[in-house]
């Protein structure tokens, strides 16, 4: 066996390279956190427009929107005694905000035929950055 023909690296060569890892990995991930939470209130957004769709070709078809009782889920599931119905309106149920909050329905709502909200990062009404509410009248 020849010396000198150790092929590999020595584990100071490893240490390194994960240490100049780390510290890249440390510089970006902040930049990558912003951005999951900006896409969670972006995806909140679209499917509160996706819903407000649904919403009223529910009323098209059935002449009103559904009642804060019925709630959001006569947009997937027929409850069997709202005549006209035509849907499902949703191809999958959307029960929950990017969070993992349910999006809020009123109807009659305070600022039109219905509100529909997220209550943001929080869960709770108000707040401002990620914790602000996402409404479909704004």
């Amino acid at each position: 066996m020849k010396k000198g023909n150790n092929k590999g690296f020595t584990l100071i060569e490893l240490l390194v390279v994960m240490i100049i890892i780390g510290l890249l990995a440390s510089l970006v991930a902040p930049k990558l956190f912003n951005k999951l939470e900006s896409s969670k209130r972006k995806t909140a957004k679209a499917q509160i427009q996706m819903i407000e769709t649904a919403l009223d070709a529910f009323r098209l078809d059935v002449g009103r929107y559904p009642t804060t009782q019925e709630g959001l889920k006569v947009l997937w599931e027929n409850p069997g005694n709202i005549k006209k119905w035509d849907g499902p309106y949703l191809p999958k149920p959307v029960k929950e905000d990017p969070w993992g909050n349910p999006y809020v329905y009123k109807s009659p709502g305070e600022h039109g035929p219905y509100d529909l909200y997220s209550l943001g990062a929080d869960g709770k009404p108000g707040g401002t950055g990620d914790n602000a509410d996402i409404t479909s009248w704004q």
